[in-house]
């Protein structure tokens, strides 16, 4: 039988699909925090703008857009003290066969993932 992917796993996935755009659109990584509960997962530079960017992964069938505002509220005035951009980056992760199943070790899985949303 096939092992679950662990709530680390599906966040290094989802870590990675981030990190995978930021680094095509350019953005240099100061600081990545792979560990779940660290935040914020990204702080890079894109035009000598300092951003911070929250990743989350999401399981199905919650809307990977949603955040918790008051959460977003407390990083966001962080950030604001380096004068830095904030962004949520949710990136919801449902095994391909059956949305409602866990998504394995070694099988396909579907990415909902629509880019950072600006905070």
């Amino acid at each position: 039988m096939k092992e679950q992917l662990t709530d680390q796993e599906l966040h290094n996935l989802a870590m990675n699909i981030v990190g995978k755009e930021l680094e095509d659109d350019g953005y240099e990584f100061l600081g990545v925090n792979s560990q779940l509960k660290r935040n914020p997962q990204f702080v890079a530079l894109k035009e000598k703008k300092l951003n911070f960017v929250i990743v989350r992964a999401i399981p199905y069938p919650v809307d990977p857009k949603y955040y918790d505002p008051w959460f977003m509220k407390e990083i966001k005035e962080h950030a604001l003290k380096f004068n830095a951009k904030t962004y949520y980056a949710g990136v919801g992760i449902a095994n391909s066969e059956d949305y409602d199943k866990p998504v394995l070790k070694d099988e396909k899985y579907i990415v909902n993932y629509e880019g950072l949303q600006e905070i």
